[in-house]
């Protein structure tokens, strides 16, 4: 089983760049769909993901409609958007298939059609009504560690000794 986050159309690259830190820090796949607001190579995203792009596993796909059609028949969409009346923490992540959590764009999220045409799909982390969002990044990691929290952290690093300690 594989945890994917999949980015729509993302435009900040500071954001794409904490995200695949993220990613790289979870074991998580990234998926980035086209278009994207900035070059790949660009140093603001290499300096938000600092040198861990290595570690990180990315897909990238021309379209939201080439990311639907070979989209995996045993895998689990989750659309993370304010348009839903069903909170992240109200969903119980399968562990026996891979989970795909997909973000729209800063600006814009994702597209009307595409919410209305997968609303039992859409979840929301609560806020308040006072912002359009929350930062991108920061709404991947909330979502991201409930699901590995329900996983109960599996293949990740519990604890952590410093550096000294091992050396006993």
């Amino acid at each position: 089983m594989t945890n994917h986050i999949v980015l729509f159309a993302p435009e900040i690259p500071s954001n794409t760049g904490n995200i695949a830190r993220t990613c790289a820090g979870t074991g998580t796949h990234l998926d980035l769909i086209r278009p994207l607001g900035f070059s790949t190579d660009e140093k603001h995203l290499k300096r938000a993901g600092l040198d861990y792009w290595k570690s990180v596993k990315i897909t990238y796909h021309d379209s939201l409609e080439e990311f639907m059609t070979n989209f995996p028949s045993k895998a689990h969409l989750f659309l993370v958007t304010k348009f839903a009346s069903k909170v992240y923490t109200e969903v119980n992540y399968p562990t026996d298939q891979d989970n795909y959590l997909m973000f729209g764009r800063e600006t814009k999220g994702l597209p009307e059609k595409f919410l209305r045409s997968n609303s039992q799909k859409c979840i929301r982390i609560p806020m308040t009504d006072q912002i359009r969002a929350l930062n991108l990044a920061n709404s991947v990691a909330i979502v991201l560690f409930e699901v590995l929290r329900q996983h109960h952290f599996d293949g990740l690093e519990r604890v952590h000794h410093y550096a000294h300690d091992k050396l006993k």
